[in-house]
């Protein structure tokens, strides 16, 4: 059985990622299930560099596993794609999402329906386990949930943006969502899914 190590220390996460890849060929556990933490500075330009920057730092520490690691956020297309990279830093790591979804509400005063596009991105990064001589190889996807930003905060099933990204075939806030659906639709589920489907055909 393939054991993979995931890269944060976020339940829910885990237990996501658990979900999808099943119990019948991986072994799915957290750094702390290993004995071990990280937190390297996130200095990428992208979230494929963030989360491998965080699968890389975790690799150097269990390198016979495969380590897994994802970074995401926010994109809004007419904010110039804020708060994007920055979206769990945007206007400081300890302000309260209820305070950065009035800003970006407040941001959006007057910005048409069609022009309200939003999305919300997951990068995962693999790195697995080098054989031989060989180098470690890395496997990036991405996964994307399309949306809008709506015009109030609504529900409370979510976090973090959830109240403000609006979801038109829903006619409601990814907070409004139970988990299970908003699960089935999510970016991150989307690159579990692919990343599953990755390791699976490289026979990991």
């Amino acid at each position: 059985m393939t054991r993979i190590v995931v890269a944060t220390g976020n339940q829910g996460k885990l237990k996501e990622i658990k979900d999808i890849f099943g119990n019948d060929l991986y072994e799915v556990v957290s750094m702390k299930e290993c004995g071990i933490s990280s937190d390297p500075d996130e200095t990428g330009a992208t979230f494929e560099e963030n989360a491998l920057i965080k699968a890389r730092a975790v690799a150097e520490l269990v390198p016979d596993s495969v380590v897994l690691a994802d970074d995401s956020g926010l994109e809004v297309d007419a904010l110039n794609k804020e708060p994007g990279i920055y979206s769990a830093r945007y206007m400081g790591e300890d302000t309260s999402y209820d305070i950065k979804n009035a800003n970006i509400l407040e941001r959006m005063e007057g910005v048409l329906e069609e022009k309200r596009t939003a999305r919300f991105v997951c990068a995962m990064a693999a790195i697995l386990p080098a054989s031989g001589k060989a180098n470690p190889k890395e496997v990036v996807v991405r996964g994307v949930m399309e949306g809008r930003i709506g015009y109030e905060i609504k529900g409370e099933n979510g976090f973090g943006y959830d109240p403000i990204f609006f979801l038109p075939e829903y006619n409601m806030t990814s907070a409004e969502l139970s988990a299970q659906e908003k699960n089935a639709i999510s970016h991150r589920g989307a690159a579990i899914r692919l990343m599953r489907h990755e390791l699976s055909r490289r026979r990991i």
